[in-house]
């Protein structure tokens, strides 16, 4: 476990920055270490700062979050395609159910981060 400082818990985290890091996968507390081991299990630490991160309780939040990001960035943009194109509906289902799955496995473990690190600047569950 990390050294704390007395002052440590006054100081206010920069929520920007542990946000923007936990997207990239990192670290909220420093940036450098990797937030994630494997595809959504979360490290208990940081591997370089030493930051507790077993406080981390994102639940379904990261799932809920991707389904709406990803429902309301393809049903309007399948409504264009279909209006457009006029494809036959085979053809819109193969593309628009790759898409969705694309960016849903893109998006899910960034948005664990992202809630990580709300939680981690907020001083949520324990950190």
């Amino acid at each position: 476990m990390a050294h704390r400082d007395v002052d440590d818990d006054r100081v206010e985290r920069n929520l920007r920055a542990a946000v923007t890091r936990g997207f990239r996968q990192r670290c909220p507390k420093c940036g450098a270490g990797p937030l994630l081991r494997g595809y959504l299990t979360l490290r208990e630490s940081c591997d370089v700062c030493g930051e507790d991160l077993s406080h981390a309780k994102a639940d379904d939040g990261p799932a809920y979050l991707t389904i709406l990001i990803v429902g309301h960035l393809m049903a309007p943009f399948m409504h264009w395609f279909f209006v457009t194109f006029r494809p036959q509906p085979m053809v819109l289902a193969t593309v628009f159910c790759t898409l969705c799955l694309v960016l849903s496995l893109y998006l899910l473990p960034r948005l664990k981060g992202v809630i990580v690190g709300f939680q981690w600047a907020k001083r949520m569950h324990g950190f």
